[in-house]
């Protein structure tokens, strides 16, 4: 086979090899959910380039901790919600966040572990059969 640029090769080409009839990826910025990020939403490309990385992970914990207070029957407006599943998958997921940024988030820390801490709280009072200690959501990421 002539020496050829892979680039230039189109699915046809190049037969059982994966990933080779997808398209390139978009040049267009990756949409965010309105959610939790206003301020992000109001920013260009470039300029969300110049949002720190602390500002960005503390943004996206809030998000994981409105999500499990709704599914914790906590939300403040309209009727209460509670699946416990979702709760334990966001608590999980705020957890590894957390524990992966930590040392990042600097005074922003304190106050996202503790609302994790209230989270779990939550979490272990709805449940009918709490967990054993250091089993509940997020228990064995963060102390």
């Amino acid at each position: 086979m002539p020496d050829t640029d892979p680039t230039s090769m189109n699915a046809a080409e190049t037969p059982g090899i994966p990933g080779s009839g997808s398209s390139p990826h978009p040049r267009t910025g990756i949409p965010l959910p309105a959610h939790g990020f206003e301020r992000l939403d109001e920013l260009s490309p470039p300029e969300t380039a110049r949002v720190p990385a602390a500002d960005v992970i503390s943004r996206a914990a809030a998000v994981l901790m409105n999500a499990s207070a709704d599914n914790l029957g906590m939300a403040a407006d309209g009727e209460p919600h509670l699946d416990l599943g979702q709760a334990r998958q966001l608590i999980t997921a705020l957890a590894g966040l957390l524990a992966a940024s930590d040392e990042y988030l600097g005074e922003q820390a304190a106050p996202l572990r503790d609302g994790l801490k209230a989270l779990q709280a939550a979490f272990r009072e709805a449940s009918s059969v709490p967990d054993e200690p250091g089993q509940g959501p997020g228990e064995k990421l963060i102390n």
